[in-house]
């Protein structure tokens, strides 16, 4: 379905400020939001079980302390949005950390991986400065259940501490793929852990990544981080540094970026992470290869590579552009791609293959269509 133009909020100042500027303008939506993904936990799709709205809540409850300890600003500018929206400091660590949160859940429950789990299908790329003309980018496709869709936004981000950035995010939650103007990129794939923690959820972990100055100090926020589920992370910095790592709360392999492009879907690569890994539904397995194999084949040439050819990788129809159908309710609900040497943001509202990307900067601010 084609969509309009990405919506745009601008958030400045203290975390406090900056939390209750996102919860007001977005108030109402981030309650219904927080109500529909409490409830997809609740139904026990995602989670092996269902369980009580109530039991859900408390098992998020739990999950606060480490959010503080990890980053008090942090914790703070969610505690400030929750507030502003309506909202319980639970259902703010549910409406941004659904993913992660979820490991949490059957942890915590003894509940199996289901077999018909909705899963998310993210498929991310790296790509070094010597096959990027000199300016290596790094991008996904943001795969997620259908009701994330039109909660879509990108954040232009201007903390009284700390270097501006650019978030492609949905409303309700700190941050899920972004840059800073020191030239840090993170991205991000779902994994599914069966180690999963009261721990601090990946937005959190995102966002204080990108304080960072450089891709090393990102990788150290990320391997000291109290994690609460499984994600891979993807980081690139305008020196051409870039990692990516298959991060659990039990294990962190990371693997430096080489000279050939890297491609990420949502399995486990690493052999010290596979014994982390829940149990997986083989349609799904088969997806998540698929889609590498489709994405690697795309960048696996010597030909340098544009953001133009980027772009294609997420519009290809077969495998890594997606749209729900009756077994699974996930689809592409938008895609970023980043270039951090030159400050360009690339961001598309829904399925690549059918709208338009959206280019911004973040020195001098402007955007305009690709």
């Amino acid at each position: 379905m084609r969509r309009p133009p990405i919506r745009q909020i601008d958030l400045a100042g203290s975390p406090e400020a900056m939390g209750d500027a996102h919860g007001r303008a977005h108030a109402a939506e981030i309650r219904r939001y927080a109500f529909d993904r409490v409830g997809l936990v609740a139904e026990g799709p995602w989670n092996g079980g269902p369980l009580e709205r109530g039991a859900v809540l408390e098992l998020a409850e739990a999950c606060l302390p480490a959010h503080e300890t990890f980053s008090p600003p942090l914790h703070a500018e969610m505690m400030a949005m929750a507030s502003a929206a309506g909202i319980t400091p639970a259902e703010a660590v549910v409406v941004g950390g659904f993913t992660d949160f979820v490991d949490t859940v059957r942890a915590a429950t003894g509940g199996p991986q289901p077999g018909a789990v909705i899963e998310d299908d993210c498929t991310a790329f790296m790509v070094p400065d010597g096959r990027a003309e000199g300016a290596g980018m790094l991008g996904q496709t943001w795969d997620m259940h259908d009701i994330a869709t039109d909660h879509v936004v990108v954040a232009r981000l201007r903390p009284d501490n700390g270097p501006d950035a650019l978030m492609f995010t949905t409303v309700g939650c700190l941050g899920q793929i972004g840059m800073n103007s020191a030239g840090v990129c993170v991205a991000i794939n779902n994994l599914t852990g069966n180690d999963g923690r009261f721990g601090v959820t990946w937005p959190t972990v995102v966002r204080e990544m990108l304080l960072q100055p450089t891709a090393a100090d990102a990788l150290d926020v990320l391997l000291g981080a109290d994690l609460a589920g499984a994600h891979n992370y993807l980081i690139l910095d305008a020196a051409g540094q870039g990692f990516n790592v298959e991060a659990m709360p039990s294990t962190r392999p990371v693997q430096a970026l080489g000279s050939d492009p890297l491609v990420h879907t949502n399995h486990v690569t690493d052999p010290a992470a596979l014994p982390y890994e829940g149990e997986r539904n083989l349609d799904l397995m088969a997806n998540s290869l698929q889609r590498l194999e489709v994405a690697t084949s795309m960048l696996g040439d010597d030909e340098p590579v544009d953001v133009e050819r980027l772009m294609e990788v997420t519009r290809e129809p077969t495998a890594i552009c997606r749209w729900p159908d009756d077994t699974y309710q996930s689809e592409t609900s938008g895609a970023v791609i980043m270039r951090p040497r030159t400050g360009d943001f690339w961001a598309c509202w829904g399925q690549p293959a059918e709208n338009d990307y959206e280019r911004f900067s973040l020195a001098p601010a402007s955007a305009g269509r690709a």
